[in-house]
């Protein structure tokens, strides 16, 4: 347990905590890139650690919750199909689509298989020779290499009754998105640790020069976010704008650049739609034109989806940061991890679900305002 709690320890956590709130002098608003860390922020309590001006954003960082509602009822149409073995990891399953989810699919006789890694699936192709084997190939540039790899295998192996359905997503045009709004509200970001242990971060320094914000380069314990939480503010309190590495011990400038170059053949840039957010120019892969023959989307055709989403589900407006899921009216009513109305609630990297399974039912203004009125 050393290599974790010694990234926990509470006394070395108020510790940066005090020197954020000495530095500190204007208010902040922080933005971090990955559910993952989100979800270690809330859990640890560590946005009510800082000083009041300084806010954490919740960014799109949830490569499930940002997987368009058109792709999830491709996906449950693929899998619906007599011959077909649909495998997804876990987290998938339970996302709503128009009408219905994996399970559901599933619980209506669909072949629908929990896997561990994309290279399952690929064993699964194999022993299967009869069934059209898909593998559901969603998120960052963190699990691309091993979705890419198990496209390599497939074509090397010859597997005919083998396709990826692609949703990958990539940070940099996101990061870029978000930063050309007209009303942008972000000062500084916090990046994803674990993309960049992939792609490392020679990609971010002409973004932060040409919008003149920070980006810090952060893990995912308590000690790390506040590391750079900390970072990320002594520069904007300086007015400096660079990129900096707080997680050197997984992340270098240039990555892993094997796993660079296999992403490089498999897969080539294209524009993609985000859920709530809409398209991105080149923010996104597909397989390139080597590999396209495992596109299962082009193998299966499917047309005709109309896409619907819920109403009362302001899932859109979170992932863009524009509130804090407990300030949708159907948060913790109408929509919980049980009968979730989007993929933020259902996800295990949702900003909804960290609010919901850590008891956020106020937003952390409401908080702070609401002990700022009992110490008077």
């Amino acid at each position: 347990m050393k290599y974790l709690t010694e990234f926990r320890n509470g006394e070395i956590a108020q510790r940066m905590a005090r020197e954020i709130h000495s530095v500190a002098t204007r208010p902040w608003k922080i933005m971090e890139v990955c559910g993952g860390q989100t979800h270690s922020i809330i859990k640890n309590g560590i946005d009510q650690m800082l000083p009041a001006g300084i806010e954490m954003i919740h960014g799109p960082g949830c490569p499930v919750c940002v997987t368009p509602l058109e792709l999830i009822d491709k996906a449950l149409a693929i899998a619906a199909q007599p011959g077909v073995m649909f495998c997804s990891f876990g987290d998938m399953l339970r996302v709503p689509g128009t009408e219905g989810d994996l399970f559901q699919v599933k619980g209506a006789g669909g072949d629908v298989r929990v896997v561990y890694s994309p290279l399952d699936a690929v064993e699964l192709a194999v022993k299967n020779p009869g069934k059209q084997v898909v593998f559901f190939g969603v998120g960052f540039e963190t699990t691309a290499p091993a979705n890419a790899m198990s496209v390599h295998v497939a074509k090397r192996r010859g597997l005919k009754n083998f396709s990826l359905l692609v949703s990958h997503v990539l940070v940099p045009p996101a990061i870029e998105a978000i930063l050309s709004t007209p009303d942008r509200k972000i000062d500084g970001f916090l990046l994803a640790g674990h993309v960049c242990s992939v792609m490392g971060y020679w990609e971010y320094p002409p973004i932060a020069e040409k919008y003149k914000v920070p980006l810090v380069v952060t893990g995912f314990e308590p000690l790390d976010l506040l590391d750079g939480i900390r970072r990320c503010v002594i520069q904007l309190e300086a007015d400096r704008h660079e990129v900096e590495n707080a997680y050197e011990r997984i992340v270098t400038f240039d990555g892993n650049r094997a796993a660079q170059k296999l992403l490089s053949e498999v897969f080539e840039v294209t524009d993609r739609a985000w859920r709530g957010i809409g398209v991105i120019p080149k923010s996104g892969w597909r397989l390139s034109k080597p590999y396209r023959a495992f596109d299962a989307e082009e193998r299966f055709q499917i047309s005709g989806i109309h896409t619907q989403e819920s109403p009362l589900c302001r899932s859109g407006d979170v992932l863009r940061g524009v509130i804090k899921p407990a300030e949708c009216a159907a948060f913790g009513k109408q929509c919980t991890p049980r009968h979730p109305l989007g993929a933020t609630m259902v996800s295990s990297e949702g900003a909804c679900a960290a609010y919901y399974n850590y008891g956020r039912f106020i937003s952390a203004e409401e908080l702070s305002s609401a002990g700022s009125t009992l110490s008077k």
